[in-house]
Parts: C-alpha cells; structure tokens; sequence
C-alpha cells in the first residue's frame, strides 16, 4: 500500500466523519448524576462516559496544553482508570492501547516502525529505570505518548515518538489507599497510598509498594519495592511541588534473553526455557528527587518549571547464549553455548526545563506564544567482563546448556577463571544537551496555526580515552487545524528529529565525526467528538524519513587503522495509517480500539545488509497491522463490571531475519465495587496462547509471550 493510498484513504475518512449528521451534536448525554439518581446510595461503581471513564480532556505533553480535538499532533493518553481496570503493572501492560506501538525488547518499543527506548517523566529526562528494566506503574497517573518526531520541543530523540509519565502529587482531598494482591505463579503483594492536607497550604503524599512474584521462565522471579513521597504548598496563584522517589528491584535468574526459533518463527524448546541459573541476577537501585513550580504571573502569563536529579545503578550476573550446536550429532540443533557476563551500569543525571505561555487576543486572533528552555546532564559508567564457555563441560568456564533437559546448578560462578572486579575494564561517558525552543499558536475563528523552533548543543565526552563530539541542530515544526464542526475536527503536522551518533562511532578511526540521524514526518487526519462526545475518534495518516542511519563502509578498514569504518548512509521510510476510537456504546458500555497499518521498510544503503536488509525489505520488529481492543460493560443493580480485551500483532522479522509469526491474545477482568470496596479478578492470555511477543537474534532467539496467569486484587479507601 502506497502512501498516496494510504493518504487517499484518509482523506475520504475525513469527509465522511466531516459530514456525519449534525443532530450528532445535539444528542444528549446524561451526567453521571442523572444516571446514578435512581441506584441505592451505597454503589459507587462509575457509570460509563467515553470522556470521564478513559479520556483525558487536556493534552499536556505538547508543553501547550490544548484539547485533544484541536491538537495538531497527535499524542495518545492512558489514563488511571484504564490502568486501574487492565491490572496493569508495568508499562509493557498498555502497549496494546497504542496504536502503532509495540514491543521490542525490555524497555524499548517499535513505535511507528522506528526503535524507541527513551522515557521522559512529568516532561523531563532523566529515566531511573535504568537499562533494562521496565517502568512501572504504581507511582503514575497516566501515560502520554506523543507520536512522531519531537526534536522541536524535548531535543534529541527517536522519530517514532516518545512516552511522557506524569507522576502522582499531594492533593487537599484526604484519601488512604490500602490494596492487596495474591495470584499465580507465587505472586504475592500489597500497596499503601495517602494524600491530604496538612495545613491551608500545605498537603503531602505518601506510598508504598511491594510485589513479589516468579516469572514463566525457569529460575526467574521479581521482587519489587517503590517508595514515593511528595510536598505540595498552595501559592496564591501557583503551586511548589516536591517530590523523592525510590525504585529497588531484584530480578532473579535475569538478564532474561529470548527462546531460541527456527527460522519460521516456531520455538525450538519450552517457552519456559531460560539460559540463566539460579543466582543470577538484575538488580536495580534508582533514587529520584525532583521539584516543580508553577505559577501565573499574570492572566496572560503562566510559568512553570521542574529540576529532576537521578541517581541510578543497575548490577548483573547473568549467562548470555553464545551460540547453539549439535551435541550428539543427530542433525537436531540441541545446545546453547553460554558466555557469563559480570556488569555494572550507574549513572546520576540533572534535568531542566522552564517554560512561558503568554496569551493574548488581538482583535479577531487569539494568539499563544510558548518560550522555554531545557538543559540535561548525564555522567554513566559501564564495568563488565565476560567469560565464554565451550562445547563441552569445563569446571572453571560456563558450561553449555541443553534445549531440552537443561541441567542447572552444574556450573558455578565462583569457580570461574575472572580477573580481580577491579582490573574490570571501564567505559565512562558524559553527555551534555541544552536546547531552547520558541513555538507560537494563532486562532482565528475555526483555523489555528502553529510554527516553532529550537536550537540544541549537544556535546559526548569519553573521559577514559579523551574522545569528545560537540555539535548544534536547529529543528522546527508546524501545523494546522482548521474545525470542520464542534465536533469534527482535520488536522496536518510537519516535525523534525535528530540523534547524535554514539560517542564510540565518532572516531577519526572509524571514519568520524558524524552528523546526527535525522528524521522527518507529515502527518495529516481527523478527530472527532461526535454524538455530544460519547464517539471520540483520531484518524491519521504520516510518512516518516530518517535519514543519516550509520552503516559499516563495504570497504571494511580503508585507511589501515585497525578500525572499521563506519558511512552515514542509510535511509529507512516508514509510511502509515492510525485509527483510535473511544465510544460509549450504551450509558453502561464502553470501548476503546485501536488500529495500525505501517510500511516500514529500508530506502536507502551504502551496499551492505547492515541496516539488516537490502533497499525494498521490511525493517525489523516492525508489524504491518496490530490492533487492540478494550471494552468494559458494568451492570449497576449487580455493582460489578466485566471487561475484555484483545491484542493482535502482524508477522515480523526479526534483526536476523527469522520469522516472528503474528498473535492474538485475549485478557479479562471482573470488577465488583461497593462503598469504599473494590475487588477485581484478573486473567491474562486468557486461552493461554504460546507465542513470541517479539524477535531479536538467532542465537538469543525470540522473546516469548507470558503464558495464562490470575490474579486477584483487593482495594479499600478510607
């Protein structure tokens, strides 16, 4: 599918949602008020709106905040209640929710066809999920992601998109949250959440999280603890908010890799099969402190401002597989050689930023200018060394490890043949980035139009051996929106984005410096909030380039050096089609899907398969279809809820070119609510479906899909 089908296709849709009856506008929708009039005092449980249940009215992460319906990106929302009714956990919980969104590995995602890893928090750097460890979400109010490049407003990034967490703060209102968790797999846990006033001014919050729980895999298990408190104090027109945060979480018999394929994408042993031992581990301490401000000046001028530190260090024992083999020499692929890897990531960063929104009307035109500023500052230290076995078993080596009866415990690490930690080779790397940025909106009548800038400094720095890069970007945007109806909405978007290079790819060796990739998007649709806003809709269609990607030089080693080079040669065009829909089918039915087409293939070399694939070939990890789906339908008289979802991801590759066959799965949740009391039961993968929730390797394999699990959640609020 072309993108002029695509963009074709689009347009239509835009025309028919522009010309859906206008009596649309006029249907009523009763409050939540009207609907509970009539049930015992004693039943809380919310009676279904699109708008309150799982929308969020305001969009912040575009740092002017704006309605969804007149917004010209496009950026999606996951709201509390959502999470709240899907159990979620972590945020690989919610990719289903996201259309163009999946998972990659760990942390990262495919997002829009385009690897994306990095996480802002409350619009801020500074991730203290350091590595490879997943967010969670105890601490999180909602999810923001903005869709596309953003290089004009957060600096440096991926231009598939970027996730926005707001964080939980004090509120006046008192309220005590105690909740209990028990379910399969020995999962075991509970949480403590308080907020309230504590002077005319002044209200604080604090909370408490545990869970502790075997994961699928042999040997694998999580125990995670979160502790998050916050001081807020009421100025007279603004508001000083503090917060501390501390994320520890051991992960037993990790780093966990994935199950090795054949090439059609079938796993060759138990999904269940894991390369660690027992002792290994990941273990990540991360401490976060971070102050927020904002205050109207006056009532054309807002400011606010946040200074978040990171403190994070992330340890590993673990056996990475090495390579599979024949071990009887029956012609079946049958053994996994493994290498043990010791490491150490830390890294403690400072992040910035401050903005201004100044609005006034001139005559028929409204105008908003944004002017802000952001500043981060990272110094990371890599410690690791590795130790790879053999074919055969050797008492001071890791030994290999069988597919099909693996035998655990025969190896031992504290035998193993490792330098003294503190001959352990070290890489140490600073990273530097300041932007400023000025973006402007004007109004007049139903068309809105904006345009900004930014200028970044980008400066990486390898102290061990004295390499450095410096470099500046200009990027910018601009869009448009022009309201159709009150309800119906066309919009169109045009970004930029860049990355710096890694600091380790930018030697005079290895045929640096290199200029940053640099990605760009047009994007264009409709939104809708029809039928008074109980149908609300974002259809979109967008050509993403990223150009500059780095690529080994098919001559290998032209200048002699002992260093192969690298070209900045590589292009990757990613062309695509979005659907969200939010609906209230019935005052006590809700739904929420979404649905993605993408084309994300390689359009430009420098004569290699680097980039793994020729020029025509799909890029990796990257779905042609997913769809998701959400739909909860409550019965008030019974005080109880039943909710269902499904998620549907297409056939990939992975970065070796091994097939990861597509899947469907479906979860559910039965929600009973009365007075203060909330209890919901929870299945995943409810028919308990085998399958590759992503590919990355051959040697390493795909990462298996979470096998059936329950669990059930007790909550009271005082």
């Amino acid at each position: 599918m072309s993108f002029k089908t695509i963009l074709a296709a689009g347009t239509i849709l835009a025309g028919l949602l522009a010309n859906a009856p206008v009596l649309a506008q006029e249907t009523p929708v009763a409050s939540t008020s009207d609907t509970m009039a009539n049930e015992p005092e004693d039943r809380i449980i919310i009676t279904g709106r699109a708008r309150t249940l799982y929308r969020t009215q305001i969009l912040e992460s575009g740092k002017m905040p704006v309605e969804p319906l007149l917004s010209t990106q496009t950026i999606q929302v996951i709201n509390e209640q959502l999470i709240e009714d899907q159990g979620a956990r972590d945020a690989a919980d919610l990719y289903r929710n996201i259309s163009g969104v999946s998972l990659y590995s760990y942390a990262g995602v495919t997002a829009r066809g385009f690897r994306q890893e990095e996480n802002f928090f409350d619009g801020l750097r500074g991730d203290p999920y350091a590595g490879f460890s997943v967010p969670q979400l105890f601490n999180v109010q909602r999810m923001e992601y903005l869709k596309g490049p953003a290089g004009m407003l957060y600096g440096p990034g991926a231009p598939g998109g970027l996730f926005n967490y707001i964080t939980k703060t004090p509120s006046p209102d008192q309220d005590i949250e105690t909740r209990f968790v028990v379910g399969t797999e020995g999962r075991i846990g509970g949480a403590i959440e308080a907020t309230g006033a504590l002077t005319d001014r002044i209200s604080a919050r604090g909370g408490v999280f545990y869970e502790d729980r075997n994961l699928p895999r042999r040997n694998a298990d999580t125990r995670t603890q979160i502790y998050d408190f916050g001081l807020s104090y009421q100025l007279e027109r603004g508001e000083v908010i503090l917060q501390a945060t501390q994320y520890d979480q051991d992960l037993g018999g990790n780093r966990l890799r994935g199950v090795p394929t054949d090439d059609l994408g079938n796993f060759l042993t138990d999904r269940r099969w894991n390369h660690n031992e027992a002792s290994d581990f990941l273990d990540l301490r991360s401490t976060v402190l971070q102050a927020r401000f904002n205050y109207q000046l006056t009532p054309s001028l807002h400011v606010d401002a946040g200074l978040r530190w990171n403190d994070a260090e992330e340890t590993q024992q673990y056996h990475e597989p090495r390579g599979l083999f024949d071990s009887d020499g029956d012609g079946v692929v049958d053994t996994s050689i493994r290498e043990f890897r010791d490491q150490v990531r830390s890294g403690e960063s400072w992040s910035f930023g401050a903005n201004a929104i100044w609005e006034r009307r001139f005559g028929q035109m409204d105008n908003r200018l944004l002017v802000g500023t952001d500043w981060y500052t990272r110094d990371a230290n890599f410690t690791g060394f590795s130790l790879r076995g053999g074919r055969t078993n050797t008492p001071d080596l890791p030994t290999p490890l069988s597919l099909f009866d693996p035998q655990y415990g025969i190896t031992d690490p504290s035998t193993y043949n490792l330098p003294d930690r503190a001959d352990y080779p070290v890489t140490l790397t600073r990273t530097d980035r300041t932007g400023a940025y000025v973006l402007d909106e004007v109004t007049v009548g139903n068309l809105i139009l904006v345009g900004g800038a930014r200028f970044d400094r980008f400066e990486d720095e390898d102290p061990g051996t004295g390499d450095s890069f410096s470099d500046e970007r200009l990027t910018w945007r601009a869009g448009g929106v022009y309201r159709v109806r009150n309800d119906v909405s066309v919009f169109l978007n045009w970004a930029e984005s860049f990355e710096p290079q890694d600091i380790g790819s930018q030697t005079v060796l290895a045929g640096g410096p290199f200029d940053p990739t640099e990605g760009e998007i047009i994007e264009g649709g409709v939104r809708t909030e029809l039928f008074g806003g109980r149908l609300q809709s974002s259809a979109s269609v967008y050509q993403i380039v990223r150009t500059n990607v780095l690529q080994p030089d098919p001559a290998g080693d032209p200048g002699n050096d002992g260093v192969d080079d690298f070209i900045a040669f590589g292009e990757v065009t990613s062309e695509g089609f979005e659907l969200d829909v939010t609906a209230d089918i019935t005052p006590n039915w809700v739904a929420t899907a979404s649905y993605a087409y993408n084309d994300t293939r390689i359009t430009a070399d420098a004569g290699t398969s680097t980039l793994n694939g020729a020029v025509g070939d799909r890029f990796s990890n990257a779905p042609e279809n997913t769809f998701g789906f959400w739909t909860r339908y409550q019965v008030p008289a019974w005080n109880t809820a039943f909710a269902v979802g499904g998620d549907y991801v297409d056939v990939r590759l992975s970065r070796s070119g091994q097939k990861v066959r597509d899947y469907l799965v479906f979860d559910a949740s039965l929600i009973y609510e009365l007075d203060q009391w909330r209890a919901m039961l929870r299945v995943d993968n409810l028919f308990d479906e085998t399958y590759a929730a992503s590919g990355f390797i051959d040697r390493t394999g795909h990462f298996p899909g979470a096998p059936r699990s329950v669990f059930v959640e007790l909550t009271r609020h005082w």
